[in-house]
């Protein structure tokens, strides 16, 4: 993930340097796991353009550590500790962005995911349950939860943070992961069409994990 987070980063510098005409300037946005990998190089764009943005991650420590080099950049960051497969925690989430942003929120990004690679014949209960409420159900709920701040803004957008895996078979990532990030793009395709009228529109971005995973590969067998 760190490569990957490497490019990001770098595209966005060169990304800047060519084209001023972008701007986030009084744009909000709740980025989820947005302390570290991909979640980080995300804030740091959406930041780089002038939004302000609210971030949530499990780990505390990384959270803390994050927020002080964006403060130290001048980016208008905040963040929450919150655990995305708890149900009261993602409402207690939006009921702080809410307040932060006056009930408005122009973006949201679905960033959070997990993945438990195995063949299907090994999965138990347990590793069912872990894909599902962090890759799925907490983005469907926080899709549910924003709405309202979304519509209330004229001009909202949802990001999922998709997979290739969710489109073709990637053995490496497993059936489940594959399944939830699947059940990812067709949510934002429905929300596409049925928030349109709210002026909110969804839109999905597949990863090529199975690329990352063979670069990982490939630079712990070259050390």
């Amino acid at each position: 993930m760190y490569n990957l987070w490497h490019f990001l980063v770098t595209a966005s510098k060169i990304t800047r340097k060519m084209d001023k005409r972008w701007s986030l300037q009084g744009m909000t946005a709740l980025v989820t796991g947005g302390a570290s990998g991909i979640g980080y190089a995300i804030v740091e764009e959406l930041a780089c353009f002038g939004a302000k943005i609210h971030i949530c991650d499990i780990s505390e420590t990384l959270l803390n550590q994050s927020l002080s080099e964006w403060e130290s950049k001048g980016f208008q960051v905040s963040g929450s500790v919150c655990d995305v497969t708890s149900r009261p925690a993602r409402e207690k989430l939006m009921q702080t962005v809410s307040s932060l942003y006056d009930g408005k929120l122009n973006i949201l990004v679905n960033n959070v995911g997990v993945l438990r690679g195995k063949p299907t014949t090994e999965y138990v209960a347990d590793d069912f349950t872990f894909h599902i409420s962090t890759n799925l159900e907490a983005a469907y709920h926080f899709c549910q939860l924003s709405h309202p701040l979304l519509k209330a803004s004229g001009y909202g957008s949802i990001v999922f943070l998709s997979s290739v895996a969710g489109v073709v078979s990637i053995t490496d990532c497993g059936s489940i992961y594959g399944l939830t990030k699947g059940a990812l793009n067709q949510l934002a395709r429905n929300l596409a069409c049925e928030w349109a009228k709210d002026g909110i529109r969804a839109m999905l971005l597949h990863l090529m994990l199975s690329r990352l995973l063979s670069l990982n590969r490939f630079l712990r067998t070259s050390v």
